[in-house]
C-alpha cells in the first residue's frame, strides 16, 4: 500500500508539474518583448514573485489530488476533471504569453477559476484537507483573474 501511495504521489506530481514546466516554457519564449509594453496596474507584482508562488501552489494541488484519490477509493472521474483543470491552467500561458490573447486568456482563467471551486466542491465530500490545500490556488486564480481584467482595460 505504501508503495502505491508513493507512486501515486510521484505521478500526480509528475503531471501537476509537467502543466507548470509547458506553461512556463510558454512564458519565457514569448513573453517579451510584449509584456513590457503592456500598461500593467498597480496590483501587478514584480515577475520575480511568479515562480515561487506557482511552484508551491502546484504542489498544493498535487497534494490535494494525490489525497483525494486515495481517500475516495480511487475515483478515475476525479482525475479526470482535475487533468481537464490542468488543460486549461497550461494553456492559459500559451494563449496569454504566446498568442497574446488577453481576452482569450481572461475566459481562459474565469475556466479554471469554475474548475477550481468544482474541484474543491468535489474534494468536500471527500476530504477537508483536500479543500484547504486548494485555497491558495483558488485566492491566487482570483488575483490573476483582477490583473487579466485590468490588463484587458488599460491595454
Amino acid at each position: 500500500m505504501l508503495k502505491n501511495k508513493f507512486v501515486s504521489f510521484v505521478f500526480f506530481l509528475t503531471i501537476t508539474y509537467l502543466a507548470s514546466f509547458i506553461g512556463s516554457v510558454s512564458t519565457f519564449s514569448s513573453k517579451e518583448p510584449w509584456y513590457s509594453t503592456l500598461n500593467k496596474s498597480f496590483l501587478t507584482p514584480p515577475d520575480w514573485i511568479f515562480a515561487p508562488v506557482w511552484t508551491t501552489l502546484y504542489l498544493l494541488m498535487s497534494i490535494a489530488i494525490w489525497n483525494a484519490w486515495h481517500k475516495n477509493n480511487k475515483n478515475i472521474n476525479l482525475v479526470y476533471i482535475y487533468l481537464i483543470h490542468l488543460f486549461f491552467n497550461t494553456t492559459w500561458s500559451i494563449v496569454f504569453f504566446v498568442y497574446h490573447s488577453i481576452s482569450v486568456a481572461l475566459i481562459n482563467l474565469i475556466i479554471i477559476i469554475l474548475f477550481i471551486i468544482y474541484l474543491m466542491l468535489k474534494f468536500k465530500d471527500v476530504s477537508n484537507l483536500s479543500v484547504y490545500l486548494m485555497i491558495p490556488y483558488l485566492l491566487w486564480s482570483c488575483y490573476a483573474l483582477i490583473l487579466n481584467l485590468t490588463l484587458l482595460i488599460l491595454n
